[in-house]
């Protein structure tokens, strides 16, 4: 399974830290998205900087909608099915997306940079100093990510 985390807040009287796992995490600005795989440290990490981020499982269809439309290569060029069949592991973008979703394959595979930049959601974030749970926009979401990730990738 692999987690969809994007940053929320600023960096602003940020913890120390904090802000060393932000950086670890690759998240070093506001609205920018990495994809992490489910393991005990990412959860760590994500638990650590939950004051200023939100997570959640992203499924095959976002992870293609990230592809489509933010995901770079160096060089700024767009993810294609012909950049994705040259890694020589998965035929096209489709089950290269679905394998992504399920934590079998990593941005690296296919040589796509790692931080995916998104755009400001439409409508907004919403209250960026309360937990989701508590109709706010930080920490963990479950599913509801791939919702956010639509209004942010242009995919509304």
């Amino acid at each position: 399974m692999t987690y969809a985390v994007i940053r929320i807040r600023g960096t602003v009287n940020v913890k120390p830290d904090v802000k060393e796992t932000l950086r670890l995490l690759m998240l070093t600005r506001a609205n920018h998205c990495v994809l992490v795989r489910e393991s005990p440290q990412a959860k760590g990490m994500l638990q650590k900087a939950k004051d200023y981020i939100t997570w959640g499982e992203v499924t095959a269809d976002t992870a293609v909608l990230l592809l489509a439309t933010r995901v770079e290569m160096p060089g700024g060029a767009r993810v294609t099915d012909k950049t994705v069949s040259a890694s020589k592991k998965f035929p096209d973008a489709k089950a290269y997306a679905k394998a992504l979703a399920e934590g079998t394959a990593s941005l690296r595979d296919i040589g796509a940079k790692r931080v995916i930049r998104l755009a400001p959601p439409v409508g907004g974030h919403g209250k960026v100093k309360r937990p989701f749970k508590d109709k706010g926009a930080l920490g963990y979401r479950g599913k509801k990510i791939n919702d956010l990730i639509s209004k942010m990738a242009g995919g509304v």
